[in-house]
């Protein structure tokens, strides 16, 4: 799965220029100055839940998973007419995103709006929340407890 790809060396394009991010796990991430697409870029109002109220149903719980979708944006291609506003030029030439990054302005309401259709079924019987790349599995007993984390972990 690339994230990127090299396009050239000397085109003239749009681009931005890369920064180098500290994660909190201590590595480093990769990641291009976004500011001006996203300042000309129409925001996506699909509803991202919000944390107290998961907290009200899982405080009820006997028995609580979290599982984390690592690098989830990168799961998404970026369309092909996107690609050229996601270009990064560095002294090696200049890439493009195929893959959507981190730090573009819609891209948590386009993971959230992702994970909802494809789970829409477990959230509505109320024993899961996702929260972007977060996937919180609940339960009052055991048996119930694995039975939902198969079936997550089967989709």
């Amino acid at each position: 799965m690339d994230v990127i790809r090299k396009i050239g060396h000397n085109e003239i394009v749009e681009i931005t220029t890369p920064v180098l991010i500290t994660c909190h796990y201590g590595k480093y991430r990769l990641c291009g100055d976004f500011r001006a697409p996203n300042n000309y870029t129409i925001s996506d109002r699909y509803p991202i839940p919000r944390i107290p109220h998961a907290q009200d149903k899982l405080s009820k719980a006997n028995y609580i998973a979290k599982i984390h979708c690592m690098k989830g944006f990168h799961q998404n291609l970026v369309e092909r007419n996107s690609m050229k506003v996601l270009r990064i030029i560095c002294d090696m030439g200049i890439y493009e995103y195929t893959r959507v990054p981190f730090d573009i302005k819609n891209a948590p309401a386009h993971f959230q709006r992702m994970m909802d259709t494809i789970f829409n079924e477990e959230i509505l019987e109320f024993w899961m929340v996702v929260h972007i790349d977060d996937i919180i599995i609940y339960s009052d007993t055991w048996e119930d407890y694995l039975k939902y984390i198969d079936r997550v972990l089967s989709k």
